[in-house]
């Protein structure tokens, strides 16, 4: 078994494989200007879709030289809060009752506990 081996050839780090006729695509140069001044230029394949924006290294959010289409808003849904969760399973007047309910509870059991210690 120790004959089959490839010793020294470092088999998962090397490819065995050339460069040698392979032609890479095509590509253009693209540039992207950041507001804080930074120049991004990234090549892209010519049948690639170049996106409007690009995040700079400083975090901003840098555009495409030449203007390009507006990056298109994504529609923002309105945060709804508990108490729009709850006006859609149940009506004012049925939480009116509920709470109803519950003060009556309440009041009943406080008023046991003060009769058990007097």
């Amino acid at each position: 078994m120790a004959e089959r081996s490839l010793r020294g050839s470092r088999l998962g780090a090397l490819s065995m494989e050339t460069d040698d006729n392979v032609v890479p695509s095509e590509r253009n140069i693209t540039t992207y200007l950041c507001p804080n001044g930074h120049t991004i230029e990234l090549p892209f394949s010519v049948e690639a879709d170049v996106p409007p924006t690009w995040e700079c290294r400083c975090g901003a959010v840098a555009k495409l030289q030449g203007g390009g289409p507006e990056p298109e808003g994504k529609p923002v849904k309105p945060q709804r809060t508990h108490w729009d969760m709850l006006l859609e399973r149940r009506s004012i007047p049925e939480l009116e009752e509920l709470l109803e309910e519950r003060l009556t509870l309440l009041r009943a059991s406080r008023g046991e506990k003060t009769r058990k210690t007097a």
